[in-house]
């Protein structure tokens, strides 16, 4: 398989597509004023202890205070499959400490952020900080060694396990995946970096006054090639010079192997565009996607969870029903785990096959929908297959989806739809712009029919964005402002 990774990079946004042999199947985003607080560490104060919870409310600094389960202020072991869980664990939930024991108001407490603020609920936070580096995961304070769940090769597991044994102790150790056929010699220094990185952070905590950000997670940009990347990528594809070279001196100390196959590629269409990623996006937004046989599969995000629908469509097939049924299903399922990770879908999830009488080809279902999500970073779980085709999923969720950050409760339907932000939109007339730099003359006026919102985020929020096409262009932008036009359309005059 080819994989490759293309980072765009804009004033207000980057962007991040990661391909397998030329389809997009993950789309990240982060915006420079919305920037993503997983990773994050921060010296917290105790607000509220809420014992008919098992949790507390902590002061960090923000808008919204951040929860803390009682599960998570715990002591961690770390497991052989590279997850933690509670010194605890298998005990009855009457014999663990009561959050009122272990926590008063007003205490401070050193905490990480695992899930971002998500539907008006501030961030959510765990006592067990875990630092991640290119190869190893370091769990301060922490018990035991473990191996990533992907590494699947029972001899490497342990061979990997053996070498994390020989660490000083006073830390748990996670090998990352790119850690496999990795030896002692290539974890030294992402053992230093992370063991001074925990120290800074207990440094700081100690001289510090909560509430207080102590460590900031990378940007975008260089969290993707760490956790993203392996020896395997054919090429990482960059569109900005700056960002490239900051990812370029990233590689040089971390993967000096893979720095050379950081490409600047400023080219014309534009990057996302040429790859398709663009495309892939506008789809992601949409209700419905056609499978190839003239099937479909329909997703539909609802508060409590996502469901994902499987038609036949306009495929009739050309034997019997069962025949035509199973095979649409098979088709699905590749694109079913695509969609799930494109739009970075998260919580419980239902999928919907065609009912097929059968067994066999329930289990066949299953086993191959089994093995594409397994290609998956986030943490699944799947139930097997019901009598009605029904297959029950939870998956990690730590960031908003790309529904959520690309779209907003539609103002012309009463909040039963969405549509896209000003930002969204002013970023895609940026791009036709950009796109048609060969239709304007150097000293131009171009007009922009745009409504009063966008005119206002173009001239007061994103004026440097206004300012970057102009100079890039060299041309002038007039905005003219009409409300009659469609929360997302404008007009290049």
């Amino acid at each position: 398989m080819r994989r490759e990774l293309a980072i765009n990079a804009t004033p207000p946004e980057t962007r991040v597509a990661l391909l397998e042999d030329g389809r997009t199947v993950e789309v990240l985003h982060e915006r420079r004023a919305r920037q993503g607080l997983v990773g994050n560490v921060y010296l917290g104060r105790v607000h509220r202890v809420l014992p008919g919870m098992h949790a507390a409310f902590l002061s960090i600094g923000l808008e919204r205070d951040a929860f803390l389960y009682v599960e998570d202020v715990l002591p961690r072991t770390v497991e052989a499959d590279g997850e933690e869980r509670d010194d605890a664990e298998g005990s009855a939930s009457n014999d663990r400490p009561r959050i009122e024991d272990l926590l008063r108001e007003g205490q401070e407490l050193v905490i990480q952020v695992t899930k971002d603020p998500l539907s008006g609920k501030g961030p959510r936070v765990t006592a067990n900080i875990a630092l991640p580096g290119r190869l190893l995961v370091c769990l301060p304070g922490a018990r035991g060694v473990g191996v990533s769940r992907r590494i699947t090769d029972d001899a490497e597991r342990e061979r990997l396990r053996t070498i994390l044994e020989g660490f000083p102790p006073g830390s748990g150790w996670i090998a990352r995946t790119a850690a496999e056929g990795c030896e002692l010699r290539d974890f030294l220094a992402d053992r230093a970096y992370l063991e001074e990185l925990a120290a800074r952070i207990r440094r700081k905590a100690e001289s510090a006054s909560a509430p207080l950000l102590i460590h900031r997670e990378l940007d975008l940009p260089l969290r993707s090639i760490r956790d993203l990347v392996a020896p395997d990528f054919a090429a990482i594809r960059v569109d900005d010079a700056a960002v490239r070279d900051r990812i370029a001196e990233f590689l040089s100390a971390a993967a000096p192997g893979l720095a050379g196959r950081v490409e600047l590629d400023e080219g014309n269409p534009p990057l996302f565009e040429r790859l398709g990623v663009e495309a892939e996006i506008e789809n992601a937004l949409k209700n419905r996607v056609a499978l190839k046989s003239g099937g479909s599969v329909v997703v539909q995000q609802t508060e409590a969870l996502v469901a994902i629908d499987v038609n036949t469509g306009k495929f009739v097939g050309t034997g019997a029903l069962e025949e035509t049924v199973f095979a649409t299903n098979l088709e699905a399922v590749g694109e079913v785990a695509r969609q799930i990770r494109l739009r970075d879908l998260g919580g419980i999830l239902v999928v919907d096959f065609i009912d097929m009488e059968d067994p066999e080809h329930r289990r066949e279902v299953f086993e191959s929908f089994e093995r594409e999500l397994g290609r998956d970073r986030a943490r699944t779980r799947l139930l097997q297959i019901s009598e009605f085709g029904l297959v029950e999923v939870t998956r990690q969720r730590t960031r908003g989806n790309l529904e959520r950050v690309l779209t907003r409760s539609c103002p012309c339907c009463g909040g039963t739809g969405r549509v896209k932000t000003d930002l969204s939109v002013a970023l895609d007339l940026r791009r036709d712009l950009l796109a048609g730099a060969v239709l304007y003359a150097a000293g131009e006026t171009v007009r922009l029919r745009v409504r009063s919102s966008l005119a206002k985020l173009l001239s007061e929020e994103q004026n440097e964005l206004v300012s970057e096409i102009e100079t890039r262009l060299g041309i002038r932008l007039q905005l003219i402002e009409d409300d009659t036009l469609e929360p997302t359309d404008y007009e290049i005059l």
